[in-house]
Formats: structure tokens, C-alpha cells, sequence
């Protein structure tokens, strides 16, 4: 799953990046929550300090908040006032249980060669017509930042093949520019699909 440096980026600097001034992605999550029934189940999947999270609950939206690191889940715990769980991407086996999953900015940590197998999870975890979104950082070569932390950096074709080979529909992708925690310039590819 993802890589011991990124891991530890998140262990040493939990406190920091969930207190960090980070501007919701209020247009994709309008986007992601106007598709979805009213007060639908959603799984978040590397939720951070849990701002998205406590977004979607204050919409009327029934959230589960995950998280693969312990110290981050325990911020978004503080934040939400609700459980957060500590799950990697590899450990999710729910069937049919969620409407919709949001993963924004989390999915990019996956390895190439292991996103296909975490991609068939999700879809497995919604519920018939549930809707994925998920961030990824574009390129066109696997790296790390300058924080030590995995990027698999896709293109949108790639991407694209990914998703159409493994069952999903309505398969939409679109690019931006935009930055990160690095706050360095940054290509971003931003997807929808549908189980």
C-alpha cells in the first residue's frame, strides 16, 4: 500500500496538516453530493482533519470518516466529535454498505501496480449506482515530493483505462491547475464514476 515515507510524513506531521489553511473543494463536493439521494451513505476515504467530512454531515449527508493514519483519524476525530476509523485503502471489504465515496487527494498515495485491486474494493463497498470521486496529482511517471511522500501521478488516459477496465461507468475526468501542501504549482485530475 503506500509507502513507509508517506506514512511517516503523516505520523510526524499530523498536528500541522490537519490545522493547515486548506480551502474546502466546496464546487466538487456540491458536484459529488448533488448526484448522491438525500442523506445518503458516504465513505471517506483519507479524511484528514475531517473538514470534508464535517462538510458533508452538515449537509444532512451520513458520513463514515477513515483515515490511514492513527494521529491524523485523531485530529478529525477532535474536529467531527464522532469516531474516525484507521484504515488503509487495502483493509476496506465492506459489500453494497455506501452510496457514494470521496477521496479527495488520498487515492494519489496508492501504488499504480495496487490501485486497480483498491479501485475493485470501493466498487464493491457501493451500494448498485454509487458514485466515486477521487483527486490525483497528473504526470506521467510514479515519484515522491519533496516531503518523501508516494505520488502514482497519472494521466488521464490512464486513469480512464483503469476505471472502463474494472466495471465502472460514467466514467468523467477533468484537469485543473491548481497546488498542494508543498504549495507548488500542480496538475490536478479530478474523477467521477458510478458502480
Amino acid at each position: 500500500m503506500c509507502s513507509e515515507g508517506t506514512f511517516s510524513f503523516y505520523r510526524q506531521n499530523a498536528v500541522d496538516y490537519a490545522a493547515r489553511n486548506r480551502t474546502l473543494p466546496i464546487r466538487r463536493l456540491d458536484a459529488f453530493l448533488s448526484a448522491l439521494p438525500a442523506g445518503a451513505s458516504i465513505i471517506e476515504l483519507g479524511c484528514g482533519g475531517g473538514q470534508d467530512s464535517v462538510y458533508m454531515l452538515s449537509q444532512g449527508f451520513e458520513v463514515t470518516p477513515t483515515d490511514g493514519s492513527a494521529e491524523l483519524a485523531a485530529k478529525a476525530e477532535a474536529l467531527l466529535g464522532r469516531p474516525v476509523q484507521v484504515m488503509r485503502f487495502d483493509e476496506l471489504d465492506a459489500e453494497d454498505a455506501f452510496d457514494g465515496t470521496w477521496a479527495e487527494a488520498s487515492l494519489l498515495h496508492v501504488p499504480r501496480t495496487e490501485l486497480p485491486g483498491v479501485l475493485e474494493r470501493i466498487r464493491r463497498a457501493l451500494k448498485p449506482g454509487g458514485i466515486l470521486h477521487a483527486t490525483f496529482k497528473a504526470g506521467d511517471a510514479e515519484g515522491h515530493d519533496g516531503f518523501g511522500r508516494y505520488y502514482n501521478y497519472l494521466s488521464a488516459e490512464l486513469l480512464s483505462d483503469m476505471l472502463g477496465g474494472s466495471g465502472w461507468h460514467q466514467i468523467v475526468i477533468s484537469e485543473t491547475d491548481g497546488t498542494g501542501y508543498d504549495r507548488k504549482p500542480t496538475r490536478w485530475l479530478a474523477m467521477r464514476a458510478q458502480k
